[in-house]
């Protein structure tokens, strides 16, 4: 029996255009060079994709013709800066190791290209599970949605085809105002920290109880208290178990049993403990949480697949979809996933046989490399969409998965090189380390746009788009990025250098980029290879990581699944600094509180229309941080590469960390007064 034919209320808009897609390509190499230095500096990245929503619609706005859908569009195809941008995390660590002078052009871009396509790929199965049928928040996609949504002059319809908007109308006044407010508070705070460095965006009490070290963190970042409000007080309270597992107990521990030498201070000693060891704790939980969501996931993944299988049996079935729930078809899916698996392979190639070995080792590290690169990036691109949607993409422990994917594939290369001799040579280890962290990076690629790629479908869930449109934006966005990744990361090198590798002579190592996940990487891999890594931390993660599993499910029994404690939480909230968690946690608790007391008190159209509200301002907050980070990215980089310094904007101000703190302090609490008050408003 035929099912009744949905309403098509988009059915002659167009989605993917010649001049969105340009736009998008300019957004993209902008955003790009920003988040390649930000992330060598400080080792963080912006995501991009909310900032290209308004950029596009501020833009598009001027033709008649455009609309929502090609906005989001534009939004998705730009989103790919903000992620692809994260093999800095691990490809600057083949400089540290002295095996590459130079990023070259083609194998850095080909490694970027075929890993990105394959996230692209690999997650499109994972669309129904992940995207339309679950509860994830996924904050930053929501937060996207409303912004498009609030800011569209005509049709606006919702995930179920539903008109919430009709052509003729102009954006809602109410949504707009809650996302300006949002954001100008935002912007101003954070031009305020980031700008002018008078104002702090972290503080922290340290304390000792005999040798033991303890900190009380908290962050003042507003769009991670918008992003907390958008994740649900379950994962809030998860990432505070893990930042009560590190800095109340692992921290403390460590440092109660090696007492800091006498010329160290308290701060940096605890720092370098995290940073060194309890991190590991994390990188374990987060390991084995990553292999449990695949575990899970993968009953639904295999329907997807079967689906798929069974739609190329069946064209016809295929060919009458309803636009909103259209992929891209398996038969394209197949034939860019070979293409980019050829494409990975003559990368491998390409690097492998510059090395002094026989060439039929050579051809058999390429197939292991190309088997490592293909499976481990398939295995964790369902990982990286759930982190994507239970804490947004931001937020997510991207390096973390490095972490686990750089054990994999060195622990497998170890064997190799213990059973060919490779490793008795000390140019043969350094070989198989480089040879690592090269794979790596395309694992890499394939998780951070796994990880994008869940976010910007439900964005795109939310307005009524065409997957298949979508996808084909972000393949576009991966060429883009790819394209410009190397140039950047070789400017950025030249001007600066790397910590541990500094490119001439004379240069000033205070200027050099830290680098600090590259660096990590290159530490994990070189240990390996020479037999010293500290195991007993991770596997004690993965040991929490158990436990954790074991908790969420009798949890999830016991309550009928109104509770749980995901261990990834857990995981990120022992990984990442407390700085970020903090702000997080609190933005979860508020939304939990304000929630409630709506529904208790006004019933269940107030909370409605608060909830609505919230989002809304939520949105702004993200928006209005993002903003500023990319232009004070792109200032900071203009500054450094003309000689200038890395802060030029800062006011210096003398005997002013204390102020500072409470300026930090101050506009945190006055973003959460006035959060409250929008959404409690009457």
């Amino acid at each position: 029996m035929n099912q009744p034919q949905r309403v098509d209320h988009f059915a002659n808009y167009r989605e993917l255009t010649i001049r969105g897609i340009i736009l998008g390509a300019l957004i993209t190499v902008i955003f790009t060079a920003s988040n390649v230095y930000l992330g060598l500096k400080v080792g963080l990245t912006f995501a991009s994709a909310i900032p290209a929503a308004v950029i596009s619609m501020a833009v598009l706005k001027f033709a008649k013709d455009s609309n929502i859908l090609e906005n989001n569009m534009v939004q998705t195809q730009a989103s790919a800066a903000g992620t692809l941008s994260s093999i800095i995390f691990v490809l600057p660590g083949l400089l540290m190791l002295g095996y590459w002078q130079n990023f070259p052009f083609w194998q850095t871009t080909m490694i970027c290209l075929a890993g990105g396509i394959l996230g692209v790929i690999f997650t499109i199965p994972l669309r129904h599970v992940m995207v339309v049928n679950s509860n994830l928040p996924y904050p930053e996609g929501v937060a996207a949605a409303e912004i498009l949504k609030a800011g569209t002059s005509g049709l606006v319809v919702n995930e179920k085809g539903e008109i919430e908007q009709d052509a003729n109308s102009k954006p809602e006044e109410s949504g707009i105002k809650e996302i300006v407010m949002g954001g100008a508070l935002a912007g101003v705070f954070s031009f305020m920290v980031n700008g002018l460095r008078i104002a702090s965006d972290h503080a922290s009490h340290w304390f000792k109880m005999g040798n033991a070290i303890f900190q009380l963190p908290m962050g003042f970042s507003v769009a991670l208290l918008a992003a907390g409000y958008l994740v649900g007080i379950a994962g809030g309270m998860a990432i505070l178990t893990g930042i009560a597992i590190a800095w109340g107990v692992a921290v403390p521990v460590l440092s109660s049993t090696a007492p800091m030498p006498a010329d160290a201070d308290m701060v940096s000693y605890a720092m370098t403990l995290w940073k060194e060891k309890v991190r590991f704790i994390g990188a374990g939980t987060i390991g084995i949480a990553a292999i449990w969501t695949l575990l899970s996931l993968a009953k639904p993944m295999m329907e997807g697949m079967r689906m798929s299988f069974e739609a190329i049996k069946n064209p016809a079935a295929a060919a009458n979809t309803h636009r909103a729930d259209r992929d891209l078809s398996p038969k394209a899916m197949i034939g860019i996933s070979l293409l980019m698996v050829l494409i990975l392979f003559i990368t491998f190639y390409s690097f492998v046989q510059a090395a002094p070995i026989s060439a039929g080792l050579g051809w058999g590290l390429v197939a292991v490399a190309t088997l490592l690169a293909v499976v481990i990036g398939f295995l964790v691109a369902a990982a990286c969409g759930y982190m994507a949607g239970l804490i947004g993409s931001s937020s997510s422990p991207i390096s973390g998965i490095g972490i686990v994917s750089v054990l994999l594939i060195a622990t497998t290369f170890l064997i190799v090189g213990e059973s060919t001799d490779l490793l008795s040579t000390t140019e043969g280890s350094n070989f198989l380390t480089a040879l690592t962290l090269f794979v790596a990076s395309a694992v890499m690629a394939v998780a951070t746009i796994s990880n994008d790629n869940l976010q910007d479908l439900k964005t795109g869930y939310l307005v009524h788009a065409t997957p298949a449109m979508q996808q084909i934006a972000l393949i576009i966005g991966c060429v883009v990025g790819a394209v410009v990744i190397s140039p950047i990361l070789d400017l950025l090198f030249q001007a600066y250098g790397f910590t541990g590798a500094m490119p001439r002579e004379g240069m000033d190592a205070a200027q050099a980029l830290s680098a600090p996940q590259a660096t990590l990487m290159t530490t994990i891999s070189k240990g390996i290879f020479a037999h010293n890594l500290q195991w007993d931390f991770i596997l004690m993660g993965v040991g929490i990581g158990i436990a954790v599993i074991i908790v969420d499910a009798l949890l999830k029994k016991s309550s009928g699944g109104r509770l749980t404690l995901p261990a990834l939480a857990i995981g990120m909230g022992i990984y990442l600094p407390p700085s970020i968690n903090m702000p997080l946690i609190i933005g979860t608790v508020m939304s939990y509180l304000l929630h409630r007391h709506l529904k208790k008190t006004r019933g269940e159209a107030a909370f409605v229309k608060g909830e609505r509200r919230g989002t809304l301002f939520a949105a702004g907050l993200i928006v209005g941080e993002s903003l500023i980070g990319v232009a004070m990215a792109m200032i900071i980089v203009v500054s450094v590469t003309s000689g200038g310094s890395d802060a030029p904007m800062a006011l210096q101000l003398a005997n002013w960390d204390t102020m500072a703190t409470v300026l930090g302090l101050a506009g945190f609490l006055a973003a959460l007064a006035l959060f409250v008050q929008r959404v409690l408003r009457k």
